[in-house]
């Protein structure tokens, strides 16, 4: 089992910026490939961000240029920075980590952005 923990989350206007960051603890190696998903009131979790063990990242297209996410092996931390908040970013964020074999989420952390 893999536990993780967000932390960060909370509510900007439109333009300000928000960095959360996850520990993962348990189970955890450099072979899962760490990010983030989110999940608007009522609809299904979506890809964010993601940083395999490669070191290479991949965006949805809504956040390239505004979000960068990047990982630290000898923490087991994993984090989101996110500028130029727009207020269709409001969301419930999840912490992720997806191995071959499992894919694990955090309890989620909410990010309110105000026009």
């Amino acid at each position: 089992q893999v536990q993780l923990v967000e932390s960060g989350g909370g509510s900007v206007q439109a333009g300000g910026s928000l960095t959360l960051s996850c520990t993962a603890s348990g189970k955890i190696n450099s072979g899962y490939t760490m990010g983030w998903a989110r999940q608007y009131q009522g609809k299904q979790r979506e890809f964010v961000a993601s940083v395999p063990s490669d070191g290479t990242t991949h965006y949805r297209d809504a956040v390239k240029g505004r979000f960068t996410v990047s990982r630290d092996n000898s923490k087991n931390t994993v984090t989101l920075q996110m500028n130029d908040l727009k207020p269709e970013d409001t969301a419930v964020y999840y912490c992720n980590a997806l191995s071959t074999f499992y894919n694990f989420f955090g309890q989620g952390t909410q990010v309110t952005v105000s026009s």
